[in-house]
C-alpha cells in the first residue's frame, strides 16, 4: 500500500496533478497553443502536399470546423481537456484507395510539423501517438475491407 495514500482526504480540484502520456510526464511546454499550432501547420501541410491535398481536400467540406476538431481531439488526449467525443476512425475507413504510401506520407508532415514546433520531448510525444494512430488506422481499414491483417506491421519514425 502507498504510504502516502490517505483516504481521509478530500478531494481538492485547485490542486496541480501531473498528466502521464505514455507513462511520461506531461511537459509543462506542451499547451493548447502548442497544439493548434501543431494541428493547424501540419494541415497546412496536407492541404498542399501532392499526394494527400486532393484525398483530404476531397472530404473536408468546413476546414475551420475540422481543425477545431482536431485540436479538441489532441487536447482530449493530451491536456485530458475531455472535448473531443467523437470516433475518428470512422470517417477514414469510408476513404477509398488509401494505402501505407499515404500513412508514411502522412507521418512524414506530421514529423516535419513537430520537429519544427515542438522542443524534442513533445515532438517526442506527439509522433509516438501518431505513429500508433496511423498503425491503428492501418488495422481497421484491412479489417473493414476484407483484408488481412497478419502482414502489417507499424510504420517507425525511423523508416519514414
Amino acid at each position: 500500500m502507498n504510504e502516502n495514500y490517505d483516504p481521509n482526504r478530500k478531494y481538492d480540484p485547485g490542486s496541480p496533478r501531473t498528466i502521464l502520456v505514455d507513462g511520461v510526464p506531461l511537459p509543462e511546454m506542451l499547451d493548447e497553443q502548442m497544439i493548434h499550432d501543431v494541428v493547424h501547420g501540419f494541415y497546412d501541410k496536407i492541404r498542399t502536399d501532392e499526394l494527400l491535398g486532393p484525398i483530404f481536400n476531397g472530404v473536408i467540406d468546413d476546414w475551420p470546423h475540422h481543425l477545431g476538431k482536431m485540436c479538441d481531439f489532441w487536447s482530449s488526449g493530451f491536456l485530458r481537456t475531455g472535448r473531443y467525443a467523437g470516433q475518428p476512425l470512422q470517417p477514414h475507413l469510408v476513404i477509398p484507395d488509401i494505402g501505407e504510401e499515404h500513412f508514411r506520407r502522412w507521418l512524414t508532415l506530421f514529423r516535419a510539423t513537430v520537429q519544427v514546433l515542438c522542443p524534442q520531448a513533445v515532438a517526442d510525444l506527439f509522433m509516438n501517438r501518431a505513429i500508433r494512430i496511423a498503425h491503428s488506422f492501418r488495422l481497421a481499414r484491412a479489417f473493414h475491407h476484407g483484408e488481412s491483417t497478419l502482414g502489417i506491421c507499424p510504420i517507425l519514425e525511423d523508416s519514414l
